[in-house]
């Protein structure tokens, strides 16, 4: 084998050796909270399709268009962007700018909204995109104690936060965070689901961010993104931000069914999310479980087992991967439930079952 790529293949080694290793599995839905991974039939216990619109049969119709055929700038500003950043305003009460991805908004937010001489405090626990985008930035980072208003400092420009963390499944207590600087709330986990007509923790706790992100690839069975926030805000982006500048628009397929999906993600589907995630965390509960949060995220913190458990729950038909470092912190490895509105009962009590029959088989590092 030539010596060309050596370099990448010792970095594959050392990924190897230590235990990091990813790889892609096929997945063939055959519902909305089931499918096929690699042949076998599974109920799907990890999907970011909160209220289960990723298979309505009319966001699903709603396809239609073709590529958008260029950035916004140039060609690709189609009618259909804009009615849907008009009935997102009507939603949310101020401008929205549409990304093709969560990881694009926050990147062109992170590097865009303070520059050089300022600061920005970052939580602990943020999401990579968020990260990546201020490092992309000119401004001081500051790395700020997870959900922890009182160790903010007060020279701050600008804080970053998430409204629903996605391996905690927490919220921070934004009421209780300083109003000088600038709020930026990720509520790409929290968007449709929860909050007032699900505007998310921050509007459920009576805050008004300076910049709230959210996703459509979540909660509304999509794809893509938002940015709100006041006037002056979406016109910086349009001007500065790189990964909207760049990028060619988001296809028109996709940008119908969001706007097919937005009315369907009602009170009524917020309620039946809230009834199934009370059904799953009392049967972990049951089962003598400590689950954090409360929400439709569900960590079940295994430790270095994790893997042992994910596939003790795959042979039992419930599909949910292990969650390792470095997404979460060494000894804190999980398996991470998420709930949808579209899982059965049924479906809820065989993952608890399926649970309580893995856990006590699952060796510990003190065994031998």
């Amino acid at each position: 084998m030539s010596d060309r790529y050596a370099p990448w293949r010792q970095r594959l080694d050392t990924i190897r050796e230590a235990d990091r290793w990813r790889h892609l599995r096929r997945l063939v839905p055959t519902g909305p909270t089931t499918a096929q991974l690699d042949g076998r039939e599974v109920i799907v216990a990890c999907s970011n399709d909160y209220l289960g619109l990723a298979h309505h049969p009319d966001v699903q119709r709603a396809a239609q268009g073709g590529g958008s055929g260029g950035s916004r700038l140039i060609s690709g500003s189609h009618d259909v962007h804009h009615r849907l950043e008009e009935a997102l305003e009507d939603w949310l009460g101020r401008p929205c700018l549409l990304f093709n991805s969560g990881w694009n908004a926050n990147v062109a937010v992170g590097s865009t909204l303070v520059t050089a001489g300022q600061r920005v405090g970052s939580d602990a626990m943020n999401h990579a995109s968020l990260i990546d985008g201020l490092r992309l930035g000119k401004a001081e980072r500051v790395v700020l104690p997870h959900a922890d208003p009182d160790a903010i400092p007060d020279d701050l420009d600008l804080v970053v936060v998430e409204g629903l963390y996605s391996m905690d499944g927490d919220r921070p207590p934004l009421h209780r965070y300083p109003t000088e600087p600038w709020l930026l709330v990720d509520e790409a986990h929290a968007i449709g689901c929860v909050g007032p007509e699900g505007r998310g923790v921050a509007a459920e706790q009576g805050v008004e961010p300076d910049v709230v992100v959210g996703t459509f690839g979540k909660a509304f069975g999509a794809a893509g993104a938002f940015v709100c926030g006041p006037p002056e805000l979406k016109e910086l982006l349009v001007n500065t931000a790189r990964s909207f500048i760049f990028t060619t628009a988001l296809p028109e397929p996709i940008v119908h069914m969001v706007l097919a999906a937005l009315p369907l993600a009602d009170d009524a589907r917020r309620e039946q999310l809230a009834a199934n995630v009370r059904r799953l965390r009392s049967g972990l509960a049951q089962l003598g479980l400590t689950t954090p949060g409360e929400d439709h995220i569900v960590p079940v913190v295994v430790g270095p087992r994790a893997l042992d458990v994910a596939e003790g729950l795959l042979q039992r038909g419930i599909y949910a991967p292990a969650i390792r470092w470095p997404t979460v912190p060494k000894g804190e490895e999980r398996i991470r439930l998420t709930v949808s509105a579209a899982h059965t009962e049924e479906q809820l009590d065989r993952i608890v079952d399926a649970l309580g029959a893995m856990l006590p088989s699952c060796p510990t590092d003190s065994e031998p």
